[in-house]
C-alpha cells in the first residue's frame, strides 16, 4: 500500500472513531483536542473529508479488478 492509501485509511478511521464517540458518548475528540471551531479542527475535518473521497475512488477502482 502506498503512502496516499495508508494516510487516507488512517484519516478515515480517525473520522469514524470520532463520529462513534459523538454518537455514543456525545464527546467530540477532535474539538476536545483542538478547540471547537478552531482552524486545526476545521483542517482535520477537511482532511477526513478528502480521505473519504479518496477511499471512494479507490473502492470504485478496486471493484473492477
Amino acid at each position: 500500500m502506498n503512502i496516499l492509501l495508508k494516510s487516507s485509511l488512517v484519516l478515515t478511521i480517525i473520522g469514524g472513531l470520532n463520529w462513534g464517540l459523538v454518537a455514543i458518548f456525545n464527546f467530540n475528540l477532535v474539538e476536545y483536542l483542538f478547540g471547537a471551531g478552531s482552524m486545526l479542527t476545521n483542517l482535520v475535518y477537511i482532511l477526513v473529508f478528502i480521505s473519504a473521497l479518496v477511499d471512494l475512488i479507490i473502492l470504485t477502482k478496486n471493484l473492477d479488478k
